[in-house]
């Protein structure tokens, strides 16, 4: 299968890993260990072409598609405009990538705050890291969600069965988890844990009703594979939420820490009030990273 765009794909690496990334939505594309098997989706247009799109600036479904700011209503697609968005190249060096969306008449349209998104991508050993940095080039405090949503193979390309992958989280979630309406929105009933003590066995019955979404998740990162082989371990040390999806029967499962969630049912408020969005003050920039490390 040829990907549309694949030729656009920037390379780093590292003695343990190559990357690739596509400039189109700063979108992690491939992660290949040192003899070449791929570490992420096949992107099997059956199930889902995305492979890590860049949520900004919601994460998930608006109520009625818009946000509200200062009275206004500005419309916002599901999970923003950064997945669909061109990115500048600002530094290409052979481990790293960094990378740059700035405000535009196009996003001003639906999100009115001058800003720079960066990426930047960098692959040391058996570990790539992910950091955006959201800066606010304003005179106002700018609201704002982010998410990253990387989809991991499933199964890993070790021989382990597929039924034999697990996540295992670093510390006990004691909270139900939020659940997802039919439209996308959270519904006001929540969903009991499916964890196992801290394991998630992973199989396609647990995503007939869309994403596992722990919120709040209490541990900074998860291990995810078979019980024998390699496993990838996901760190996201700057991100209160946690959501785990796929679509049954593929070959994926995302792993996606999360600053911000969808919208409740009914919210109607201002974007600022909105549960999971922080505030970029005035001249300043927040920092969100995550980590994917493959662990022999």
């Amino acid at each position: 299968m040829v990907d549309k765009g694949r030729a656009d794909w920037i390379t780093i690496a590292s003695d343990r890993l190559t990357a690739a990334i596509n400039p189109h939505g700063a979108e992690l594309s491939s992660i290949l260990d040192a003899d070449g098997r791929e570490l992420m989706t096949d992107a099997d247009p059956a199930f889902w072409t995305g492979r890590a799109p860049i949520l900004f600036p919601v994460i998930g479904v608006t109520n009625g598609s818009v946000i509200r700011l200062d009275g206004h209503d500005y419309p916002m697609a599901k999970h923003g405009f950064a997945r669909h968005s061109d990115f500048a190249v600002v530094e290409h060096a052979a481990g790293r990538l960094l990378l740059r969306l700035e405000d535009s008449e196009a996003t001003r349209a639906s999100y009115p705050f001058a800003f720079a998104l960066d990426l930047a991508f960098t692959v040391e050993g058996a570990t790539i890291t992910l950091a955006a940095s959201i800066a606010n080039r304003g005179d106002a405090a700018m609201p704002a969600q982010f998410g990253f949503h990387p989809a991991l193979a499933w199964p890993l390309p070790y021989g382990e069965p597929r039924a034999d992958h697990r996540i295992a989280f670093d510390a006990d979630e004691p909270a139900r988890l939020a659940e997802i309406a039919p439209d996308g929105l959270i519904a006001a009933e929540t969903r009991a844990s499916p964890l196992d003590g801290r394991t998630l066995h992973l199989a396609d019955a647990l995503f007939e009703n869309d994403a596992l979404v722990w919120d709040p998740i209490v541990s900074q990162g998860v291990t995810y594979g078979a019980s024998v082989g390699p496993t990838l371990r996901v760190e996201f040390p700057d991100t209160p939420r946690l959501g785990v999806w796929t679509k049954p029967g593929a070959h994926y499962v995302c792993i996606e820490p999360w600053h911000g969630i969808a919208d409740p049912e009914g919210f109607t408020g201002e974007f600022r009030a909105k549960p999971g969005v922080f505030e970029v003050a005035a001249g300043q920039t927040k920092r969100i990273a995550m980590s994917i490390a493959l662990q022999s």
